[in-house]
């Protein structure tokens, strides 16, 4: 069984932060949410643990968090 395509998530810039992402997306409603997901190991970028919210996401990222994904799009 394959996973289900990213959701597109437009940001209107070149860049943005993971933690932002990830409440701009709605994945998680507040900050306290994301930093705790982040800091515990929950979330994928491109399909790799990371643990830095301030991690830079470019266009074309995939975060994934509890088998969802969403990718970043201008």
């Amino acid at each position: 069984m394959t996973s289900p395509a990213p959701k597109d998530v437009p940001v209107g810039s070149e860049g943005i932060r993971l933690g932002p992402f990830m409440k701009f997306a709605g994945i998680l409603d507040s900050g306290g949410d994301v930093k705790e997901a982040i800091i515990d190991g929950y979330v994928e970028v491109n399909g790799e643990v990371d643990r830095r919210r301030g991690r830079q996401l470019q266009v074309g990222d995939v975060v994934t968090f509890e088998g969802r994904s969403f990718r970043v799009q201008l």
